[in-house]
């Protein structure tokens, strides 16, 4: 199959781990931040066929994972009113907010759906006119279009009942939050295909130039992964840093225009608070101009509280690959999928889950 079976075939998977390990001089640390990488690189064992010589990082590359408490807080507490239904993504119902989840809202009686696609939200408001309908917005630049698209429709078709909780994060703002940390050991970027395909590469060069580190664009098949590896070491055993492109076969340096112009209609840059993190300047998405009306926070009053910070998880040094989930001492422990400490855990595009269901191996 085209594109597929190629980017996982054994030859050539074996033969990139055979050129990585002799190409690198030295150790070299790398970070990718997708979290879709994350468990490609531990179902597939490509951090313990190069170990030693790569040290995998992972990344906050789990938009579930860093959604702030007071965002959960808050769609917790809309879908306690009366006639209000609540709309999210599956992993989203069972992280939890400084107490509970919407998992557990809904099972004391709260009106909390799964949903598919953002459009299905927006159509359960058109068959709910007396009900007021929220949906629960996450994601980085990957799904922004997608859900910017209910919302410049209910503008259009004038839907009153229907509003949105925004917690979007943008990832270049995050790459440069981890440089930035003076105990960040980081030599260099795996950035995540998907964002790319819609973002273009612009802000990926100002942060290599301006970190002088390299940044590889890379896909999510073992194949990509590996390609985008030996690309990064190349550049470090070179001493060179930029931006090269390996998942051509989707991005353009441009990005999606399409894609943007919806973006750039429906939401503004804002600061945000990445869960783990901290507020991170700029590095967020907010309603902008006549699309405010349909903020829900807004709409409901909601009242934002300061993050519990009384968790014994270790999800912000997780995060910011400061410490390997199978380093944690909760880890597997008082803390796996079925009582999870924190949302790395929970998320099938977290760090901790990957680990969990791949590896129990300890790291040093």
């Amino acid at each position: 199959m085209k594109y597929l079976s190629e980017y996982r075939h054994p030859d050539a998977i074996k033969g990139l781990v055979s050129n990585i390990k002799h190409s690198a001089s030295s150790p070299w640390t790398i970070m990718e931040i997708c979290g879709g990488q994350t468990h490609n690189i531990v179902k597939a064992g490509i951090d313990q066929a190069l170990s030693g010589t790569i040290d995998l990082v992972h990344g906050p590359g789990c938009p579930v994972c860093v959604t702030p408490e007071a965002k959960i807080d808050a769609a917790i507490s809309i879908s306690q009113l009366d006639k209000v239904i609540v709309c999210s993504y599956g992993d989203m119902l069972r992280v939890p907010g400084s107490g509970q989840s919407l998992l557990q809202a809904k099972t004391d009686g709260a009106d909390v759906r799964i949903i598919y696609s953002p459009m299905d939200a927006l159509e359960i408001a058109r068959k709910n006119p007396h009900k007021e309908v929220v949906f629960f917005a996450v994601g980085f630049e990957t799904t922004a279009p997608a859900n910017a698209m209910p919302i410049y429709l209910a503008d259009k078709e004038a839907i009153g009942n229907f509003s949105v909780i925004v917690s979007h994060v943008l990832v270049p703002p995050a790459m440069r939050a981890i440089l930035s940390n003076r105990d960040c050991k980081i030599q260099g970027f795996l950035a995540a295909g998907h964002v790319c395909t819609v973002t273009g590469l612009e802000e990926y060069h100002e942060l290599a130039q301006e970190f002088s580190i390299p940044i590889v664009v890379t896909g999510f098949e073992p194949v990509d992964i590996l390609e985008g590896i030996s690309r990064c070491v190349n550049m470090l055993e070179s001493k060179t840093c930029g931006v090269h492109n390996q998942y051509a076969r989707s991005v353009r340096e441009n990005g999606n225009a399409s894609a943007r112009k919806m973006i750039a209609e429906v939401f503004a840059v804002t600061d945000m608070d990445w869960r783990g993190m901290g507020m991170i300047p700029g590095s967020g998405l907010a309603l902008k101009g006549p699309y405010s009306r349909f903020d829900a926070e807004a709409r409901f009053n909601t009242q934002s509280r300061p993050p519990s910070n009384v968790s014994d998880c270790h999800a912000g040094e997780v995060l910011q690959g400061l410490l390997k989930p199978s380093a944690c001492p909760h880890f597997a422990r008082t803390c796996h999928p079925e009582t999870p400490l924190g949302a790395p855990m929970v998320s099938a595009e977290g760090a901790c889950s990957a680990f969990y269901q791949y590896s129990r191996r300890s790291s040093h």
